[in-house]
């Protein structure tokens, strides 16, 4: 089994910052893609980065210039640095891996619990 822990969430003042993490762990042989998304009250989940086993990296257009993932191969982790906080950045923020468990397996998805992100005008 694999398991992804995130942690980093919180309560902030508009114009601050956060940094989010997620770890996996368990039966790993390799990940694929990881990225975090976010589901705020009554809106569907969304991409919010995302980034490759080289990092290259893609951002939805409303975190561009202020949200940074990046990722540490060695520990499977990934991160997520969240500057210039808006209020509508206020949702619960789930990491997800695309993992390989064993050589010639095949790929699943992964999810975190989520942890929730709020923050004040």
């Amino acid at each position: 089994q694999v398991q992804l822990v995130e942690s980093g969430g919180g309560l902030v003042q508009a114009g601050g910052s956060l940094r989010l993490s997620c770890a996996a762990s368990g039966s790993i042989f390799s990940i694929n893609n990881m990225g975090w998304y976010r589901q705020a009250p009554g809106k569907q989940r969304e991409l919010v980065a995302s980034i490759t086993p080289g990092s290259s990296t893609n951002y939805v257009d409303s975190v561009k210039g202020r949200f940074t993932i990046s990722r540490d191969n060695a520990k499977n982790t990934v991160y997520l640095q969240m500057n210039s906080l808006k209020p509508e950045d206020t949702a619960v923020y789930y990491c997800k891996a695309v993992v390989l468990r064993s050589y010639g397996g095949t790929s699943l998805q992964y999810w975190g619990q989520g942890t929730q992100v709020t923050v004040s005008s």
